[in-house]
């Protein structure tokens, strides 16, 4: 069983050092190695000074959901982090993402990928995306259906500058973590099935699970963090 952590906050390197053992425990339950697994610092609602502790503690992977606090932080930190998209993406924001991420986690509709292919071209660059599936059914998330996964990846062979590396869900909350275990197996299996290598899942109330089934990139903020005003 695994247990999972609401809000606690000792401090930026408490935190991290924290979740590096609980990923580590993980990874070790599941056969795998830590280094496999990726940490990504959210920091949505959190202040730059905070955001340069978590990067002093050697995270060099960042995720925002908003692309506007987004790109005022890519202006205030160091030019070496890779940043990641991980929330709902408007069309009419992709300008300012395209060329400036590591990735987009985000790709849930083909009105998107059409404007991240047509703006890729205009600017020169390639762009890696994950998809993003809605596994649990919930009305209240973005993604695709597993049933629309298939034409929807042959239709992205068509947009050249679009590079698609795995997939992403989002689980339910869930006060027991193992409850939303299915809904992780589901992705990996999808992944495994399309013979894509990345999978983006397990957030702070249920990354330990995650890890366990096979996710090698976790967005954490409140487990990092602690809680925060995310209104602001």
């Amino acid at each position: 069983m695994s247990g999972w952590i609401k809000g606690e906050f000792h401090g930026v390197e408490e935190n991290l050092q924290r979740v590096r053992e609980r990923v580590r425990l993980a990874a070790a339950r599941s056969g795998r190695e830590p280094r496999q697994i990726k940490i990504i610092a959210v920091t949505k609602g959190v202040e730059v000074p905070r955001v340069r502790e978590v990067v002093q503690q050697g995270i060099t992977d960042l995720g925002e959901n908003r692309v506007q606090e987004m790109t005022g932080k890519i202006t205030a930190l160091p030019p070496d982090i890779n940043w990641h998209m991980i929330g709902h993406l408007q069309t009419n924001k992709v300008k300012y993402v395209v060329g400036r991420v590591a990735l987009i986690h985000s790709l849930d509709r083909w009105s998107l990928a059409e404007e991240i292919n047509r703006r890729a071209v205009k600017v020169g660059v390639a762009v890696g995306v994950l998809v993003q599936v809605n596994t649990s059914g919930e009305r209240t998330k973005q993604g695709l259906t597993p049933g629309e996964l298939p034409d929807f990846l042959t239709a992205l062979r068509d947009l050249p500058r679009i590079t698609v590396h795995g997939l992403m869900t989002i689980a339910p909350y869930a006060r027991n973590p193992e409850e939303v275990r299915p809904y992780f197996r589901e992705l990996r299996l999808l992944a495994a099935k399309h013979k894509l290598k990345h999978l983006s899942m397990g957030m702070t109330n249920d990354y330990e699970v995650a890890v366990e089934e096979g996710a090698d990139m976790l967005r954490l903020g409140t487990a990092i963090f602690g809680t925060r005003d995310i209104k602001k």
